[in-house]
């Protein structure tokens, strides 16, 4: 029962929000009609009452914009049938008045309110009612004040709400504003990395016509491979710079970097996830070392991350697989899986995308994607749906 008045009760709401005038007009109309059959069945329904009834009623029309004002123009009106009128049903609009009072006015003009119509139940009382006053009299005061603390609790549950908006409106800024930071430090950490293979292939180019400068004299057939290498080198160099600039959006920090790891590397950093406590199987397809430095950056990385994510997220992991497919055509694939579950959901036994999302501070999937876009590839990371966790990126050479 109270579950289907609650939702009669939303139901009301969202539509008196929809169609306020209405809704009000709809309102009143109903109230007058009770008043009036009540007068008419006690024999007291004449001009005067008629007068009163709609005069007590017209002015909650304003009570949305105006509800101090409106209460006003209910309590003169009221005072007046005290004095030459009769009581009767729409007497209720003090009631409704001071609803709207006690909703949108601050603490003061409430108590005042109260105080006005605790007044009228006892000016009422005394002149009107003969048998039992005292219980009319309480029984006019429990409604003032159930009128009034109802439209506290609307107020406050509205303040409540609209602060919850306005933390989650913050929130959601702050968390953009972090994504953002998180994604310009990755892109200045890739462009550093970069440039020290830029600067490699630079030297190794300088080297290469030094020796082709020397070897042009007295031996030209011999400068022809390190002129070819040169070429080779150049363009791998100007391939790299370009990404370089494409994800350089801000200049490099004066942190030092250590040598740059490649795929060369990867046996390592397998063995001390396995030093963990998680065994990792590892498919290679193809030519590792046919890569370019960068793209073989890009891949440690992204696995070293994954992984990492793995020993820091998941909830008792007991394997992990790497799966390493280079394409004759350049393209790249890697998939990095574990069978953990995610902190958030653990207690459900099932791993979410949000469950490893918050469980971190989103840094590290930022920045793989951002290594991705680097090379126009693509990055997925979700639940796997036989279980677990999976991380798959997609680069083309």
């Amino acid at each position: 029962m109270l579950e289907w008045l609650g939702a009669q009760a939303d139901r009301f709401s969202r539509l008196s929000t929809r169609h306020p005038l209405s809704v009000d007009l709809a309102a009143g109309a109903l109230m007058l009609a009770g008043s009036f059959y009540g007068l008419s069945t006690q024999g007291r329904l004449g001009r005067g009452s008629v007068l009163f009834g709609a005069a007590l009623l017209v002015p909650l029309a304003l009570r949305r914009r105006w509800p101090a004002f409106t209460f006003g123009l209910v309590l003169v009106v009221g005072f007046l049938q005290w004095l030459l009128s009769v009581p009767q049903f729409a007497d209720a609009a003090l009631l409704v008045a001071l609803f709207c009072v006690a909703e949108a006015s601050a603490s003061l003009v409430v108590i005042a309110a109260v105080c006005a119509v605790e007044a009228g139940a006892i000016a009422a009382t005394v002149s009107w009612v003969v048998v039992d006053p005292l219980k009319i009299w309480v029984g006019l005061s429990a409604l003032a004040v159930a009128a009034a603390g109802s439209g506290v609790v609307v107020r406050q549950r509205r303040a409540l709400l609209e602060s919850l908006r306005e933390r989650a409106a913050r929130l959601e800024a702050e968390r953009d504003r972090q994504g953002e930071l998180a994604a310009g430090a990755e892109r200045a950490r890739i462009a550093r990395e970069m440039h020290d293979i830029v600067a490699h292939n630079l030297t190794v180019m300088i080297a290469l016509a030094d020796g082709a400068g020397y070897a042009m004299a007295g031996a030209p057939e011999q400068a022809r491979p390190a002129i070819e290498r040169i070429s080779a080198t150049g363009r791998e160099a100007l391939l790299e710079m370009r990404r370089l600039l494409g994800v350089l959006h801000e200049g490099p920090g004066e942190e030092p970097m250590a040598p740059q790891p490649s795929l060369a590397r990867l046996d390592e950093l397998l063995r001390r996830v396995e030093a963990a406590g998680i065994p990792v199987s590892v498919s290679v397809s193809g030519d590792p070392t046919s890569l370019s430095e960068g793209m073989q950056l890009t891949l440690f990385r992204v696995a070293q991350e994954a992984l990492t994510n793995t020993l820091k997220h998941a909830v008792n992991p007991t394997r992990a697989s790497l799966a390493l497919t280079i394409a004759a055509g350049g393209t790249v694939a890697l998939e990095v899986r574990d069978d953990g579950a995610s902190l958030v959901t653990a207690a459900a036994g099932a791993p979410s995308a949000a469950g490893r999302g918050l469980a971190g501070t989103g840094r590290g999937l930022a920045g793989m994607r951002e290594r991705a876009a680097a090379y126009h590839g693509t990055l997925e990371a979700g639940p796997a749906p036989e279980g677990g966790w999976r991380v798959a990126l997609s680069l083309s050479g």
